[in-house]
């Protein structure tokens, strides 16, 4: 993969819809993501050289998207706030270009508003994933 610039990185929200159409939450100025995965350790005196062992499938996965911006327009900022309020599990798409895009449900874990007084209003959310995230190659 070639090097990409942050800026093409999107984070979009589903509206919630049965056949949901994404809305890219606008403004972000930096995303971050990880995935993790809890390891089962398995070592026991038998263990060969007393090296550890995992239990490999065994682990709990999880997905943590983070980014901050500001909002260009109401129905970004309305969603976001929306799903944090209701704390429901919304759909969620992170596209990374050339590369591929994560999507699954995530709680909106914190939202953080600020602004300066001679700035715009900023916004810094974190997501957690609650249920199962699919990765789909671009």
């Amino acid at each position: 993969m070639a090097a990409q610039a942050g800026k093409d990185i999107l984070l979009k929200i589903s509206d919630g819809a049965p056949t949901p159409t994404f809305v890219t939450v606008a403004g972000l100025r930096t995303r971050t993501l990880s995935l993790n995965a809890r390891t089962i350790d398995t070592t026991d005196s038998d263990s060969a050289g007393r090296w550890r062992e995992l239990l490999a499938g065994a682990g709990v996965r999880t997905c943590a998207v983070s980014g901050a911006g500001v909002f260009r327009d109401a129905a970004s900022d309305a969603q976001v706030r929306q799903s944090f309020f209701d704390q429901s599990a919304r759909i969620w798409r992170l596209v990374i270009p050339d590369f591929g895009q994560l999507e699954g449900p995530f709680l909106v874990a914190a939202l953080d508003y600020a602004g300066d007084h001679d700035g715009e209003a900023a916004f810094a959310l974190s997501l957690a994933s609650a249920g199962a995230v699919t990765f789909t190659a671009i």
